[in-house]
């Protein structure tokens, strides 16, 4: 069973993504959605302010923080980049800090810096990026060797792998191809997980 983080943002996007190729879903809305075992874990885009704020206000953090320290996959996509993100341009409070990397926020401007490229995310060729007031990656925290950059869109870094967490700085459910959600699924398997 994968969990949704669905507080506020894009999570019935995920969802649908998800369940077209075959998975099983929760929404997470408050503590008591959160099954004692998930598979997988998506964090998506929105708000990612508002989400920190409603993931403690919930109680959910404590419970989030031991999935994702403990292993579980994670996939997360605009504010869930800088939810997992250990440091945030501007000594911003962070939440999870489970990804070894420097996050600027909106580092693209308002709404009206919005945009869509084309590129390669590791192996996955030529994918479709929607970037919605998108981050960056500014750096990989000093010294650490195990983060792998899949993209790199005008100079910036937008898309990384790390043990466990694919993380990005666009929003794959908003297109229609599936191939990052797909990978996902294939990360859940390799870690005998079962869906």
């Amino acid at each position: 069973m994968i969990g949704i983080l669905a507080v506020q943002g894009a999570f019935e996007e995920h969802k649908n993504m998800l369940e077209k190729i075959g998975a099983r879903c929760v929404l997470l809305r408050k503590l008591s959605d959160i099954p004692p075992e998930l598979d997988g874990i998506v964090l998506v885009g929105g708000e990612s302010t508002v989400q920190r704020k409603l993931i403690k206000e919930l109680g959910m953090f404590d419970v989030l923080k031991k999935h994702i320290d403990s292993g579980v996959p994670v996939l997360a996509t605009c504010a869930g980049l800088i939810l997992l993100a250990d440091e945030i341009s501007g000594n911003e409070d962070t939440c999870f800090g489970s990804l070894p990397v420097r996050v600027r926020r909106n580092a693209y401007g308002r709404q009206l810096g919005s945009f869509t490229a084309i590129g390669d995310i590791g192996d996955i060729k030529n994918f479709p990026m929607r970037f919605i007031r998108a981050p960056y990656i500014e750096s990989v925290t000093s010294g650490n060797n195990d983060v792998d950059i899949l993209n790199v869109t005008d100079g910036k870094i937008t898309a990384v792998r790390y043990k466990n967490q694919i993380a990005m700085a666009f929003h794959p459910e908003l297109t229609n191809d599936t191939r990052l959600h797909e990978e996902f699924l294939q990360m859940i398997s390799r870690n005998n997980r079962i869906l």
